[in-house]
């Protein structure tokens, strides 16, 4: 994001008006919210860590230890163990599985 001379944007009155209170000062002007992105989207890494946790989770119910998965994906194992807990599905869901019929 580069900087933009106020006057070749916004309306003279409004130059003026900003000026009594920041004359000379550099101003940041935030994103209306709904244009802010949340953190990751627009680089695609929080895509990229969901998968990756998906593939750890996936590890560890097919058999590999936390120790197997933190040398595998150079996490601590205290990391590893968060990843699990985070996606393993709680006991309610596990009983709204469970009494769901076919």
């Amino acid at each position: 994001m580069g900087y933009r001379k106020a006057s070749d944007v916004l309306p003279q009155e409004l130059v003026a008006e900003i000026q009594k209170y920041v004359d000379g000062q550099i101003l940041y002007i935030p994103r209306k919210c709904e244009a802010h992105s949340g953190w990751g989207e627009n680089s695609g890494l929080r895509a990229r860590l969901e998968a990756r946790d998906g593939r750890i989770y996936d590890g560890y119910a097919s058999g590999k230890t936390i120790p197997e998965l933190s040398e595998e994906y150079f996490l601590s194992e205290k990391s590893i163990q968060r990843i699990i807990r985070k996606r393993r599905p709680s006991q309610a869901e596990k009983q709204k599985e469970g009494t769901q019929i076919e």
